[in-house]
């Protein structure tokens, strides 16, 4: 029974743990994530500059993991050479040794101060960043009292007779230790945790040094395992080689350093345990970055040569940027989400320009069914893509951004079902039968079609940019479509008394096809301008306020 309670015990230290390794890192994206984002992107010209921004990210946000998702972001088209990519992961994982530095240290006692101060900080307004830092604060009170209570129960361990011929089978063969520290750390995703877990054990003289050595060792390997297994996609070789090349480069200097155990530990055996093992994890990562630093040019390379540019899908509706990896950083997979919609706006101007071209035809062009179901297709994934986002790591800010990528996805998905189901048709129809129509109402239409391509160009920027003014511009199309609908209505109502029955048929196509593209625009405005008119409080129920009531 009393094993059984030391059982529950010590699992629930190492939760809580990692509960605290979490708050720690959800508190930091959610108070800089954005921000550490632009730092980043703006450090990616020269391998230098890359290594110190990847150190500083991921000092603060406590994983190397959400760095490395960043820079996938800034690689993805090719937009950042492999060089500057594969040095900031070298400095990420140097900036994940800091914390464990810091906390090799005896600070315990700041526990209760942390979570106090934490406590405050974060019954401040939601959307502030104390909020957030307070959030950052427990967590990292929280680590601290686990570690204690890890260095509590561990204690009596240290006499234990049974425990300690384990850990002498275990320590014959340092190997063993590298693949069960790997497979702790790939089970929880956080090398921190585990580094810090071994600390503890060595610090009670649990475990042997060179056996506490080969555990950091294997907490190296496993957090580089996890991005290549987890955070790539499977079916894009290019996507991989930054965390390839990562995993690789933790594997050579795993080789090396693994023979030479014994002597690090004969060399640190004046040290104190914990402390020894802090240093061996800090000295580890920085080796292999001096060593790896000069020759990142051949091998980026290397990879090249093994990981291929694959060539791009036809197929327009298979997600391009929804790696499920970035789900885990709101800044990276809010982007992603949104670059995949921009697409969408892509699909929908294919759409416009096969109706454009069927004002000249008598039947819609062949393939535009297939880009209608590709829109829907993909605004499907995308949805399901923001569904399964953590919202405990968004802040108010991320969920007023995932409410507009939603509200454009679904309008940008219902326009091109109107474009297609509708509009083409309409348009297609204009030549049947022996309609008369004349080559000025056929320009009009173009023209008309030639200015909402022009509005969804403007609404996808617009969506980026969240411009108040370019927004008011945008809305201010829809009266304009509209003034447009009532004096082809009048027109239609003009002909109708006249009585000539072919020039009304055709009167009555060219009033469907401007209510077609007037609801269109109308879905268009929707998707982009009204969220941001609503955010600036320039929104009514009814209308657009006026401009010199706004």
């Amino acid at each position: 029974m009393a094993f059984i309670i030391a059982a529950i015990s010590l699992a629930g230290a190492i939760a809580l743990l990692l509960w605290g390794t979490r708050m720690v890192q959800t508190g930091v994206q959610r108070a800089f994530g954005p921000r550490l984002r632009v730092v980043l992107g703006r450090a990616l010209d020269n391998r230098a500059k890359a290594f110190l921004a990847g150190i500083g990210v991921t000092a603060a946000l406590q994983s190397s993991t959400a760095t490395g998702l960043m820079v996938a972001g800034f690689a993805a088209g090719g937009v950042v050479a492999a060089v500057p990519a594969l040095a900031v992961m070298l400095g990420a994982n140097l900036g994940t040794t800091l914390i464990v530095q810091v906390l090799s240290f005896d600070i315990g006692f700041l526990s209760p101060l942390l979570v106090l101060a934490g406590f405050l900080m974060f019954r401040r307004d939601p959307a502030s960043v104390a909020h957030d830092l307070g959030r950052a604060a427990i967590g990292l009170g929280l680590m601290l009292l686990a570690l204690r209570q890890l260095m509590e129960l561990m204690a009596p361990l240290e006499t234990s007779p049974v425990l300690r011929q384990l850990l002498t089978l275990v320590s014959v063969v340092p190997l063993l230790d590298v693949l069960l520290a790997a497979a702790l750390t790939w089970a929880t995703h956080s090398s921190v945790a585990v580094v810090l877990l071994t600390m503890s054990l060595a610090g009670h003289g649990i475990l042997p040094p060179e056996a506490a050595f080969a555990m950091v060792l294997g907490a190296n390997l496993g957090s580089a395992i996890n991005p290549l297994l987890e955070g790539t996609r499977r079916d894009d070789p290019a996507a991989r080689r930054v965390p390839l090349g990562n995993l690789l480069n933790r594997v050579v200097g795993l080789a090396i350093a693994l023979p030479l155990l014994p002597w690090i530990a004969g060399w640190a055996g004046g040290a104190e345990p914990a402390r020894a093992v802090a240093l061996f994890h800090t000295g580890f990562n920085l080796v292999l970055a001096a060593a790896f630093l000069p020759l990142l040019t051949p091998y980026a390379a290397l990879l090249r040569r093994w990981l291929p540019e694959r060539p791009s899908a036809a197929d327009p509706a298979r997600p391009i940027y929804l790696d499920p990896a970035a789900q885990r950083v709101p800044a990276v997979a809010l982007g992603a989400a949104a670059r995949e919609a921009l697409r969408l706006a892509d699909i929908l101007e294919e759409l416009l320009g096969a109706a454009r071209d069927t004002l000249g035809a008598r039947r819609p062009p062949t393939g535009s069914k297939a880009l209608d179901e590709a829109l829907g297709r993909l605004a499907q994934a995308i949805r399901a893509w923001l569904a399964a986002l953590d919202t405990e790591a968004l802040s108010d800010s991320d969920h007023r951004r995932m409410r507009e990528i939603v509200t454009f996805v679904t309008q940008i998905d219902q326009a091109g079902s109107v474009a297609r189901r509708i509009l083409l048709p309409h348009a297609a129809a204009l030549w049947k039968d022996g309609q008369p129509v004349g080559e000025a109402g056929v320009d009009e239409l173009r023209a008309l079609l030639d200015r909402l391509t022009g509005n969804l160009r403007a609404a996808a920027s617009l969506f980026m940019t969240e411009d108040p003014r370019a927004a008011r511009l945008l809305a201010e199309e829809k009266a304009a479509f509209r003034q447009l609908e009532e004096a082809a209505t009048r027109t239609h109502l003009e002909r109708l008394r006249g009585g000539a029955a072919e020039a009304v048929g055709a009167s009555a196509l060219h009033l469907d096809l401007l209510r077609d593209i007037k609801q269109i625009n109308s879905h268009l405005v929707a998707a982009a301008a009204y969220p941001v008119l609503e955010r600036v409080g320039a929104l009514l129920p009814s209308r657009v306020v006026e401009a010199d009531r706004a």
